[in-house]
C-alpha cells in the first residue's frame, strides 16, 4: 500500500470515529433519539443557524435540493422543525426547529462543546500546535472536494 492510500484510510476513519464520538457525549441529543442521522445532520445545522434557507441548508450538508425538501417536510411532520416563507420572497423556506427541540439542540451543543474542551486541556503545547495545523490542513482539503463535488 502506498502512502497516499494510508492516509486515505487513516483520515476517513479517524473523522468518522472523531464524529461519532463527539455526538455521542451528549445523551438526548438528535444523535441518540433514533432518528437517521440526514435528519439528526438537518436539526443540528437548523440549530446552530435559525432561519437558514432549505437550499442553505442542502448546500452545506451536501444534499439535492429534494432531498432536503424530504427531510424537512419529515421532520415538520414529527414536529421538530418549522418551515416557514422568506417574508420577502415567498419561494424561499426558512427553518427553524420547534423550541423543545432547539433546546435539546442547545443543551447537547453545549454538552459536546464541553467535553471536547475538556479533552483538549488534556493536549500539551506541541499536540495543540500540531492540531491547529491540522485543522486548517483539513478545511483546505473540505474546500478541494467541495469545488470537485458535480
Amino acid at each position: 500500500m502506498d502512502t497516499r492510500t494510508d492516509l486515505v484510510t487513516e483520515l476517513l476513519s479517524t473523522v468518522g470515529r472523531f464524529r461519532r464520538t463527539v455526538r455521542r457525549t451528549a445523551p438526548g441529543s438528535f444523535a441518540t433519539s433514533g432518528l437517521p442521522e440526514s435528519q439528526a445532520e438537518l436539526l443540528r445545522l437548523v440549530g446552530r443557524q435559525p432561519g437558514i434557507s432549505i437550499s442553505a441548508a442542502a448546500a452545506e450538508l451536501g444534499l439535492a435540493a429534494n432531498t432536503a425538501s424530504t427531510l424537512v417536510s419529515k421532520l415538520a411532520a414529527e414536529g421538530l422543525l418549522v418551515r416557514t416563507a422568506d417574508p420577502d420572497d415567498r419561494r424561499v423556506g426558512r427553518l427553524e426547529l420547534t423550541p423543545p427541540a432547539q433546546q435539546l439542540a442547545d443543551e447537547s451543543r453545549a454538552v459536546r462543546r464541553a467535553a471536547l474542551a475538556e479533552a483538549l486541556e488534556e493536549l500539551d503545547t506541541d499536540d495543540t500546535e500540531a492540531l491547529i495545523a491540522g485543522i486548517r490542513v483539513l478545511a483546505e482539503v473540505t474546500a478541494t472536494l467541495r469545488e470537485q463535488r458535480p
